[in-house]
């Protein structure tokens, strides 16, 4: 009988690590673990990188075969900057993609180089989510600090780093800092935010291997590490994504994204220009306000997480850590149109509207920014921790007029880290051995008829808070 080969995938998410044992030819979850992380609150959303370095290792030896995978990778949240001196350690806390106090400067260096201008070369308008302007902020605020920092990383690069000694990243993630773009790295917007280039890691071509295990680390010594990704990244491999195929994911951010062919540039911002981790793209849109933002809903108004009720005409604008799309860093939850008989479940369901508004409005611009065709019928892929939940389905179902898929995978960023490791060892890209493993097979969900009473209410409430949410009234 031939040796079982399993690799282990990764997921370095904001509030965890998640780890998958994978079998390489069925695709088989043979182990898993999981061990939270500890975000800040207050002002900003920071976390300490070492807690993300622990948490690997106790993950990966949940799964049982730490000692014993033939290849590793990792994928992890977005966006973050780890910012490291010159014995590899953190000069202090990681900035979170969801951490908003750099949105002055983001505007200032969209000011500087132009919306337009910025999207052509970076496929992005950066917002205070991406890391070039965290890194100004940083920079403004805490000088002393960033005289420092000897190494800047983005969060799978500094676990990839931690694993093999190498200083590397790929594109997919180098993609959302703000300062990568089909060239590499962009000196004009380095200059201009004062990051000298010789602080990044290289970026390694697709498939690439990142390196080899180092000897004294959780795992087995001498294993292949592939280059990781970031987790919009790894979930699309995680799915095999086709080109054209649209996924919405709920998770603590809510995202929607499709693989396309074509490069995206949108100067307006909404649609994120990112690169896939294979060779293509990855246009992207993305809200901060998703999943708990919703469950604190819930919380406020008694209710279980799916106890709604359909009609009424309030309206939840529920911007509780500001926003992303639309870029409203300074916004907070607003509530329209209460009445008389406004019962809890309704607000509720106002709520799970709200949140989702957003990125099927989004949904349209991304597609097309990658070339692919808005009136398909290929079904929406529901991904994150709420697919799952029966008023996630039922409001992505009526607010999107589309047929929706649930695939039965969970950990689906993991499952992506893992085909990258897996292809390592096979010579398949990464997409193929996942749609090889069957992962986004699942239950379709048939369409039912849009609701657009309540997709314009929330459309008009939105433009006319904009004075409120801290845009001009009119702009939104």
């Amino acid at each position: 009988m031939a040796e079982q080969r399993v690799v282990i995938g990764f997921d370095s998410s904001t509030q965890s690590t998640k780890a998958l044992a994978v079998d390489i030819d069925t695709g088989t979850v043979l182990g898993q673990g999981r061990v939270p992380h500890t975000v800040s609150t207050g002002a900003g959303r920071e976390s300490d990188p070492e807690q993300w370095w622990r948490a690997l290792g106790e993950a990966a030896a949940a799964t049982g075969w730490a000692d014993r995978a033939a290849a590793v990778s990792v994928a992890g949240q977005q966006h973050g900057l780890v910012t490291l001196d010159a014995s590899g350690a953190p000069v202090r806390p990681a900035l979170l993609w969801n951490d908003v106090r750099s949105a002055p400067q983001a505007a200032g260096l969209a000011a500087a180089i132009g919306a337009a201008e910025l999207a052509r070369r970076t496929g992005s308008v950066p917002t205070a989510a991406f890391t070039a302007p965290k890194w100004a902020w940083l920079r403004a605020a805490e000088p002393a600090a960033a005289e420092r920092v000897a190494a800047v990383r983005l969060p799978h690069d500094f676990l990839t780093e931690r694993l093999t000694g190498q200083e590397v990243t790929d594109r997919g993630d180098a993609s959302g800092t703000g300062w990568w773009g089909p060239d590499g790295y962009d000196h004009d917007v380095l200059a201009r935010i004062g990051l000298d280039p010789a602080l990044l890691p290289r970026v390694l071509a697709p498939g690439a291997r990142a390196g080899a295990v180092r000897p004294g680390t959780p795992l087995r010594a001498g294993a292949p590490v592939a280059t990781g990704t970031g987790d919009n990244m790894a979930a699309a491999l995680g799915l095999g994504l086709l080109p054209g195929q649209p996924v919405l994911s709920l998770g603590t951010s809510g995202t929607v994204y499709a693989v396309g062919h074509d490069r995206p540039a949108d100067p307006t911002g909404t649609v994120a220009g990112f690169a896939d981790a294979l060779g293509r793209w990855l246009p992207l849109a993305c809200t901060l306000n998703c999943t708990l933002a919703v469950d604190r809903f819930a919380v406020l108004l008694g209710r279980g997480r799916d106890e709604v009720e359909e009609g009424g005409t309030a309206v939840v604008l529920p911007y509780l850590d500001g926003e992303r799309t639309p870029d409203l860093p300074g916004a907070s939850g607003l509530v329209h149109g209460l009445r008389h008989d406004t019962t809890p479940g309704q607000l509720l369901q106002a709520a799970y509207d709200g949140a989702a508004h957003a990125l099927l409005a989004a949904l349209d611009g991304v597609l097309r920014a990658g070339g692919a065709d808005p009136a398909g019928d290929a079904p929406l892929l529901l991904i994150g921790g709420g697919a799952r939940g029966r008023a996630w389905q039922r409001t992505v179902l009526r607010l999107s007029g589309r047929a929706v898929q649930v695939p039965d995978a969970r950990e689906l960023v993991a499952l992506g880290a893992a085909a990258q490791a897996a292809a390592l060892l096979t010579g398949e890209p990464a997409d193929a051995v996942a749609r090889r493993w069957r992962t986004a097979h699942g239950p379709v969900l048939e369409p039912v008829e849009r609701d657009e009473d309540a997709l314009t209410r929330i459309g008009d409430t939105l433009r006319r808070a904009g004075a409120l949410q801290g845009a001009p009234a009119g702009d939104r």
